[in-house]
């Protein structure tokens, strides 16, 4: 009988199985985690994972404390969220972009959109599938293709004059006939890229050419400094197809609630409810009634932050220019991309090798680019860096990156 911790694979005596299934054999432990244990082991300023450093609107917290007090929420809440939250959302859709949706049928909560993406991909890809995704991509879209079956597709977008660019024939060329979806991120993380308007009906004429479902990551919508959100779904024909994604985290900087949200027709929307309700069924009931409140802030809240982040997006930019970065100025979200080659560092081109040497070299710590390409190769010279830190902690930053 084989012992417990070396299971055999039927068919193959005597071979030792794997615990981990084969879908996630090629996923370890993230790079954000590595990094942020090196961050604390040794003192250094963490410039890797993106999450602000100090809490959002003190109304908005308020708010989640309110709603402990007055027990709403501390019991399962509805699963497709609270009424008061996607109420809010579809609010929000038509108060910013003039896009109806219903309530009741046209909106689900998530816990964060982390599972929102991984709800939809369950739901929408069958194995075989071929899931179209921008490269550089966020870690957990690899994951999550793999875990629903499906095979990842990336287009890759290519640094080009200060700023990475969407080649929209390779974007074509990557279709075929077993292709199920696109999975487009836009404010772009890790580059900062914001697709344009004539990009996106480009894509959206695509989408519809081919009769493509879409997942639009969106999380960064209101993190836009150099020219402007436009979503997927408010083009000709792309409602009906298009599962929209966005989350409380970034804009209102209270990342560990973790409340996302989809916006989508009622079948769509049908279709993720019916995985999301075997992921988590239901999170942060008190924290969704506060979101709530979150969405309503006047306009002034969200312009506000606009500009307190493209300020500090700007003084880290300067920064690391002047340690001799090559800097790929971000249109949006809260991350810096950047060439490691100019510097000449004793690491070469190896953004893993430079990232685990520069806490020890100068205290400061980002992440690798590679991690986020099929092709390391193609993301080896490039270095992530998050700006959604205290000013302080930026100049302070700054200041030891000079030491390069």
């Amino acid at each position: 009988m084989a012992a417990m911790n070396s299971p055999v694979t039927p068919g193959a005596p005597g071979t030792p199985r794997p615990f981990l299934n084969r879908r996630l054999a090629e996923f370890g432990t993230t790079i954000f985690a590595e990094m942020s244990a090196l961050a604390v082991r040794t003192g250094s300023i963490n410039l890797g994972q993106g999450f602000p450093d100090e809490d959002g609107p003190e109304e908005v917290r308020e708010a989640a404390v309110r709603a402990l007090r007055d027990g709403r929420g501390n019991q399962y809440p509805p699963g497709p969220g609270v009424p008061e939250l996607r109420q809010a959302v579809t609010a929000h859709q038509q108060r910013r972009y003039g896009l109806p949706y219903d309530p009741d049928t046209e909106v689900l909560v998530t816990a964060g959109a982390t599972e929102a993406i991984a709800a939809s991909l369950l739901a929408l890809v069958e194995p075989g599938d071929e899931v179209i995704a921008l490269e550089p991509y966020y870690d957990s879209y690899a994951a999550c293709i793999a875990m629903a079956g499906g095979r990842r597709v990336p287009v890759t977008l290519r640094p080009r004059e200060g700023a990475y660019h969407l080649d929209l024939d390779e974007l074509r060329d990557a279709i075929t006939p077993r292709t199920r979806l696109i999975l487009l991120n836009t404010p772009h993380n890790p580059t900062g890229t914001v697709l344009t308007r004539e990009e996106l009906a480009a894509i959206a004429a695509i989408a519809v050419e081919r009769d493509l479902l879409v997942i639009t990551d969106e999380v960064y919508e209101h993190l836009v400094f150099d020219g402007e959100h436009i979503p997927l779904s408010s083009f000709p024909g792309m409602r009906e197809r298009t599962v929209t994604i966005s989350s409380a985290g970034k804009t209102f900087s209270f990342t560990g609630w973790k409340v996302g949200w989809i916006t989508a027709s009622a079948e769509l929307v049908a279709a993720v409810r019916s995985a999301k309700q075997f992921l988590t069924y239901v999170s942060a009931g008190p924290f969704q009634y506060a979101v709530a409140e979150a969405l309503a802030l006047p306009d002034s809240y969200f312009d506000g932050l606009r500009a307190e982040l493209g300020a500090k997006r700007d003084l880290l930019s300067a920064g690391l220019a002047e340690a001799g970065f090559g800097v790929y100025r971000p249109a949006g979200t809260y991350f810096v991309t950047t060439d490691i080659r100019p510097l000449d560092a004793p690491e070469g081109g190896d953004g893993f090798a430079f990232c685990r040497a520069l806490p020890e070299r100068c205290g400061v710590v980002a992440i690798p680019n590679a991690v986020f390409y099929d092709d390391r190769e193609a993301g080896a010279p490039f270095v992530r860096f998050a700006f959604c830190k205290r000013t302080e902690v930026l100049q302070d930053a700054v200041g030891r990156l000079k030491a390069l």
